[in-house]
């Protein structure tokens, strides 16, 4: 489980956040995703695994090829957690 640092460290690069947002479309793979970017395959695999640490992502193998998936579950817990601590309209500047 990741704490919500890694959370936000993963989300604050714009690169990730696309991978992510690539991702809300279904599996793809790691070759997929990475001709989807102007970076070095070390770069990406960087990318990767800071989104697998944060638990955003999960990744299984099939031979030599790898496919990247949202983990939904970690997902919804961060948005839950946004919306938390934002509140609803009725209590905002309320102490």
């Amino acid at each position: 489980m990741s704490t919500r640092n890694e959370t936000f460290k993963a989300i604050a690069d714009p690169g990730r956040r696309e991978i992510l947002r690539l991702l809300r479309k279904g599996e793809m793979t790691a070759g997929d995703l990475a001709g989807r970017f102007d970076m070095t395959k070390p770069t990406m695999s960087h990318h990767f695994a800071v989104l697998k640490d944060a638990d955003l992502i999960t990744s299984r193998r099939d031979g030599q090829t790898i496919w990247y998936s949202l983990n939904t579950t970690a997902l919804e817990d961060v948005i839950a957690w946004a919306i938390d601590l934002a509140g609803t309209g009725k209590n905002r500047g309320k102490k």
